[in-house]
């Protein structure tokens, strides 16, 4: 962990913050490349109706069209919560890098949790994976907005 990716971190936090203040699952992500944000992406599940409207996926969607180009080789993923299966698949689709994420998902986590789906040998693609910046935080988040859910 360097400062770059804490300081990318707590701008994917700021997306899960967006995220939580619509009554979505306060989830955000930020996609980089060199040390400029592509692409930016907080949940919207509810809000678009979307099964598929992770912020992962948001935000290699904004960074793809940002940069003309559905190949975001260069560029790193930062994620405040280990990614699920269709999040993971799409971060190997879209050729990245490099993925950061702070806390693991024991649900749903399809990069060292339940599946290790990113550096898989049997794929065509591989990521470097760095996991834990910002593991409190972004543990904390998750934790509070489910707390209030049950309250």
């Amino acid at each position: 962990m360097n400062d770059l990716d804490v300081r990318f971190m707590r701008a994917a936090l700021v997306e899960a913050r967006r995220a939580e203040a619509e009554g979505e699952v306060p989830v955000g992500a930020v996609v980089v490349q060199g040390t400029e944000i592509v692409g930016r992406g907080g949940n919207r599940n509810i809000r678009l109706n979307d099964p598929t409207a992770h912020a992962e996926i948001l935000a290699l969607r904004e960074a793809a069209q940002r940069l003309a180009n559905y190949r975001l080789t260069g560029c790193t993923l930062y994620v405040t919560v280990e990614p699920c299966a269709m999040c993971a698949g799409a971060a190997v689709l879209a050729r990245l890098d490099r993925l950061v994420y702070g806390c693991d998902d024991p649900k749903s986590g399809a990069v060292r949790t339940l599946f290790r789906l990113v550096d898989d040998m049997r794929l065509n693609h591989r990521l470097a994976v760095t996991n834990g910046v910002l593991e409190d935080e972004c543990a904390v988040c998750l934790q509070e907005f489910f707390q209030k859910k049950r309250e």
